[in-house]
């Protein structure tokens, strides 16, 4: 089979890679400044480059263009977004050209923050209490009964990029008029205080084959806005939280017609102890959590993602391999420093290390939550010491 990767952001090596492995053709769709990457050359048979990762009509008109002439000479089975961001340019090209996956219907529930909580709403999934921007008088009576503070969302952003925390109606108002035509791409929530759970799973033929649930020790809007260190931690399998998220993400993948990919959901944790949907994405999440996937369990959504899209093109069957069920904690922070030393961190439940510039991260793994939970705690008061660098919002998503 030949598969089309599209990512306008360096990732998905160990997907590229098991992709060639299972035998594929792979071709790589990225941006021109990413040429020059440590992709995985061995495993790309041709690359492909955007001028830029924009998804408006004229650059997806001239994707269009760009693969058609591809497809001249070559025949593409399968396209797969690597990123968030290139999730709307592979429906697209699906449509357009009559490729089998994920349709740009179905791909807006998984991009579209408005979408997202239209579709769960109406299929029962408890979500914040929100409103579009398209109408004054819809608007004014949300702004007069919801209770303060509110969160205003670009509906196409990724992670916690371009939030705006308001805490009245006329703050709210003011902020709306000062998008201008941009309003419609925006909308606004109700902020609900808790924890923040992220639930990565693997869907095959329409039901959830893996589901590893986690709990943010800082959430991505507090990292984003606020420059603090990213934690997060798994949760035990058994836990009551994690029993009731699994069932959950099952709500939510079956309400949004998720037939088979990876995805990264998110939910909060209410005062009440109650949970609530916050998000979803058609792809592994960001923040090197795959890699805190596999500490803990030994699948890597990665590459079980490479092997189910592999399957469903050939039409075979597709196994989840056998998992643990171990602990493990990710930590990661900008660094002060551009290559820093991290050989004073030397427990032994440390398995894996940051490699990359003006960044400093660690996973650690261990049978013991509690222990994990330790190391997270020590970590950061010696990385937010000794490390710690910020800087402001990106006008980007982190990714």
């Amino acid at each position: 089979m030949t598969i089309l990767c599209i990512s306008c952001y360096y990732k998905g090596m160990a997907f590229l890679r098991a992709a060639k492995a299972a035998g594929n053709t792979v071709y790589l769709l990225t941006v021109k400044k990413l040429e020059h990457e440590a992709w995985p050359r061995e495993a790309v048979d041709e690359f492909f480059y955007l001028e830029n990762e924009n998804n408006d009509a004229n650059s997806l008109a001239n994707i269009a263009k760009g693969f058609a002439w591809m497809a001249r000479s070559r025949k593409i089975d399968r396209i797969v977004a690597l990123d968030d961001f290139d999730v709307e340019k592979a429906a697209f090209l699906r449509e357009e050209f009559r490729i089998s996956g994920m349709g740009q219907t179905t791909a807006r529930h998984f991009r579209d923050k408005l979408a997202m909580r239209v579709r769960a709403r109406d299929h029962g999934v408890p979500v914040p209490r929100f409103s579009d921007l398209f109408n004054d008088v819809e608007l004014t009576e949300f702004a007069n009964a919801v209770d303060y503070p509110c969160l205003v969302k670009p509906r196409g952003e990724a992670s916690a990029t371009g939030i705006k925390k308001v805490h009245s109606a006329q703050e709210l108002w003011d902020h709306v008029n000062s998008l201008g035509e941009r309003r419609k791409d925006f909308l606004v929530e109700q902020f609900r205080p808790g924890d923040v759970y992220h639930v990565d799973a693997l869907s095959v033929d329409g039901e959830i084959a893996f589901c590893q649930v986690s709990r943010y020790l800082s959430t991505p809007f507090e990292v984003a806005h606020g420059g603090g260190i990213f934690r997060s931690v798994s949760v035990p399998y058994h836990d009551e939280d994690a029993v009731i998220l699994r069932r959950l993400t099952e709500d939510v993948m079956h309400a949004f017609r998720m037939q088979f990919s990876a995805s990264h959901t998110e939910f909060i944790k209410t005062e009440d102890g109650r949970f609530v949907f916050l998000e979803t994405a058609s792809r592994v999440g960001g923040a090197h959590l795959a890699e805190m996937v596999e500490a803990a369990t030994g699948v890597s959504l990665w590459e079980e993602w490479a092997k189910i899209e592999t399957a469903m093109a050939q039409e075979r069957s597709y196994q989840v391999p056998p998992r643990r069920y171990d602990q493990a904690g990710i930590i990661v922070s900008l660094s002060r420093y551009e290559h820093p030393d991290t050989s004073s961190f030397t427990d032994p439940e440390i398995v894996w290390r940051m490699n990359k510039k003006q960044h400093i991260g660690l996973i650690v793994a261990s049978d013991s939550q509690q222990r994990i939970l330790e190391l997270l705690d020590d970590y950061a008061e010696r990385v937010g010491r000794d490390f710690h660098a910020s800087a402001p919002p990106a006008s980007k998503s982190p990714h």
